[in-house]
């Protein structure tokens, strides 16, 4: 196992660590909703650890509505029964960090829902984030440069012009994974990248055109090799 894994490995159990400590916390003091946590320094001396690891913990916890944080007056317990959030803190524990290949899984899930939306959503600027990001990318290519945030970029752009921040929210979740461990499994060469460009430019002209069935079948099209990495097909 490399280097890097071991460290994001024990960084995860470290934070998972502050995590149980802070549900054992509200459990022993008896917090309801609303009822306010210990400052991040006393959290950080009582727990043993630094006040960014502490950060780190209660931010994941508010990403899962567990806890809310207001500025200049602390961090309290959410709108949440004592059971119902001893068993949500239970699933957030077992939750791994997810392997390259289920995050690039995801993103083809969501952007085959995404391109359908965004050609029948788009606006004119949405239009015209889309054909900035495809004429980076394309730049970039014909240059024989590094294209991966420009590729990703674009389909951001798709995301957002959708409509639905939920997915786009969604994708901006998993694109910074994707970016960094994009070149590291050789998902994508020089000669892929080429094709890129037609296949990008088809799925811009179909969104341009509100085809929504023809800009799903675009992007079904450009995810092909995704799908023999996913699916072994």
């Amino acid at each position: 196992m490399k280097l890097e894994t071991l460290a994001k490995k024990d960084s995860l159990n470290s934070q998972n660590a502050i995590i149980a400590q802070i549900r054992d916390l509200i459990n022993l003091k008896n917090l309801e909703p609303g009822d306010k946590l210990p400052s991040e320094r006393m959290l950080s001396e009582r727990f043993s650890v630094s006040r960014s690891n502490v950060r780190e913990a209660i931010q994941k916890l508010e990403f899962y509505g567990l806890l809310n944080s207001i500025p200049q007056s602390g961090t309290f317990v959410a709108n949440i029964g004592v059971i119902a959030m001893n068993g949500m803190i239970e699933d957030i524990l077992r939750l791994e960090d997810p392997d390259f290949k289920s995050l690039v899984e995801t993103r083809i899930l969501l952007e085959l829902k995404t391109v359908r939306l965004a050609a029948l959503r788009r606006t004119e600027e949405d239009l015209e984030k889309m054909k900035n990001a495809l004429d980076a990318y394309t730049e970039k290519v014909l240059n024989g440069e590094d294209a991966v945030q420009e590729d990703l970029l674009f389909h951001l752009a798709i995301a957002k012009a959708s409509g639905n921040s939920t997915m786009n929210t969604f994708m901006l979740i998993i694109t910074p994974e994707i970016i960094t461990n994009f070149e590291k499994y050789h998902v994508c060469d020089k000669n892929l990248a080429q094709k890129g460009i037609a296949e990008h430019q088809a799925i811009y002209e179909a969104i341009k055109d509100q085809t929504p069935q023809l800009a799903k079948q675009k992007m079904k099209e450009h995810f092909s090799e995704l799908y023999k990495y996913c699916y072994n097909v």
